[in-house]
């Protein structure tokens, strides 16, 4: 078997997340690129023609191993049976908002939802699934957020753009997404890319999320909503 094949496979069967060209190119740095991705189609080709319970996909940027679309429904009731559902429809309907509008304000999701959606917003950022994008040159300088990488691997994407129409967005995330949150979405204002006043460094990338996390646990017990 092609040594470089199988090393690859060993790189892709470990990893929690996509690998990227760049990370893979650094560590066998006595093979091309061009080597490394022909043996990544060959790889992909291998596990295409011999059907069986997963795929190689690109996506977020990298290449990953990934379990097979007909499997989906299987899946769903194995992780349903052990609690583990994916996303809860709150979560779903608030992503949704977030990457069609992205990006968009806490308080501009809720109106589009017609709901306090503080406590989604809140549990999204900490499972890495939208980001702090820093603040709208509005009055009160309110947290403007978007989707994360973690956002892309989950619906098995590799950039934004490759998000499907809206009104097929049901068919990603396998759940019907009511027609009237849809049409709420499609209608809703756009954020102008020169009212994004984003972090200049890492480190108040980190404080801007820190205190956004405040800002939302702060609002979430002040509207005592429960948003499920």
């Amino acid at each position: 078997m092609n040594e470089l094949r199988a090393a690859l496979e060993a790189i892709l069967f470990v990893s929690n997340e996509p690998v990227t060209l760049d990370d893979l190119a650094a560590a066998f740095d006595h093979d091309g690129r061009e080597a490394i991705v022909a043996q990544l189609d060959e790889i992909k080709r291998l596990l295409d023609a011999n059907v069986g319970g997963f795929t190689l996909e690109q996506t977020a940027g990298g290449w990953r191993l990934a379990t097979r679309p007909e499997h989906d429904a299987v899946l769903k009731k194995y992780y349903a049976q052990k609690g583990q559902n994916r996303l809860t429809i709150a979560a779903l309907e608030t992503l949704a908002i977030i990457a069609y509008r992205q990006p968009v304000t806490a308080p501009e999701v809720s109106e589009i939802r017609s709901v306090n959606s503080t406590q989604t917003i809140r549990t999204l950022l900490e499972r890495r699934m939208i980001r702090v994008a820093g603040r709208k040159n509005v009055v009160g300088s309110p947290f403007l957020y978007r989707t994360t990488k973690d956002f892309l691997v989950h619906f098995g994407l590799n950039d934004v753009r490759d998000l499907p129409r809206l009104e097929e967005f049901g068919d990603l995330i396998g759940e019907s997404i009511n027609e009237d949150l849809v049409t709420a979405i499609e209608t809703a204002p756009q954020t102008d890319e020169s009212d994004v006043r984003e972090p200049a460094s890492s480190e108040e990338a980190a404080a801007i999320e820190a205190a956004a996390l405040d800002e939302l646990a702060r609002d979430e017990v002040q509207s005592g909503v429960v948003d499920e």
